[in-house]
């Protein structure tokens, strides 16, 4: 069995090797997953320290007592990849977030582009960005990563363009691109700025606007793909190429 991840604040034992892991991911590794003694854990604090355990007991229903081993990091990743993913209709989002997770992105900008239906607006806003937040930290442990993608807040178009203007290779997946993304020349550093549109497309304004700040419109295949997903295949397509994928 695959040792299960578990997120925490620190590392600190008790002085004798001992960690208590407990809160809600103590209950949910007590109650839910049912670890017993001599079984592997892996703790980390998302980004980018993590520490391999074996569980040494259980005390009530939310305390898992755990030997913990050295404490490692892993580094950054590079070229790093930023998506900006133009805001879907319901659910969507969260399974935007979810599956460029367990791919290995970086970074994923909600972006507010103004052909999107949803709206994030004052509390129902913040909710959703909680929501996404919240999915990354899940996605990650699911895919035992380590280093969580970072879910940035709500971004204009005006933020995005700069994002755009800061980056290594700045691409918009768009069907007025010429070049195959699959072709594109990548850097072997740096950071890749992805921005993924919304089901009613990008804007002519917001299409000159990115390209004014550096990027260009490339094309990632023959089908067109929701905006849910087509971030997602496009991570993956350009994390293989990165060599990050080897």
């Amino acid at each position: 069995m695959t040792a299960p991840v578990f997120v925490v604040d620190h590392f600190d034992t008790d002085g004798t090797g001992r960690y208590v892991l407990d809160g809600p991911e103590g209950r949910h590794a007590v109650s839910v997953k049912r670890l017993r003694a001599g079984e592997a854990v892996v703790l980390t604090d998302g980004a980018g320290r993590w520490a391999e355990g074996e569980v040494d007991g259980t005390e009530g229903k939310d305390r898992l007592i755990v030997r913990l081993g050295e404490v490692a990091e892993q580094p950054e990743e590079f070229p790093r990849l930023t998506v900006v993913q133009a805001l879907p209709k319901g659910e969507r989002g969260e399974l935007a977030v979810e599956t460029m997770t367990e791919v290995g992105v970086d970074a994923i900008v909600p972006w507010q582009a103004s052909r999107c239906i949803t709206q994030w607006k004052g509390e129902r806003g913040a909710k959703s960005l909680a929501k996404w937040r919240a999915t990354a930290r899940e996605a990650g442990k699911q895919s035992r990563r380590v280093r969580f993608p970072e879910v940035g807040d709500a971004a204009t178009t005006k933020r995005v363009a700069s994002l755009l203007a800061e980056a290594d290779f700045a691409a918009v997946l768009h069907e007025s691109g010429t070049e195959a993304l699959a072709t594109a020349a990548l850097p072997a550093a740096g950071n890749i700025v992805l921005v993924v549109g919304p089901e009613g497309g990008i804007s002519p304004e917001e299409l000159a606007l990115f390209e004014e700040a550096g990027a260009r419109a490339y094309r990632l295949g023959r089908s067109v793909l929701r905006t849910s997903t087509a971030g997602t295949a496009a991570a993956a397509l350009l994390l293989g190429r990165t060599g990050r994928w080897s």
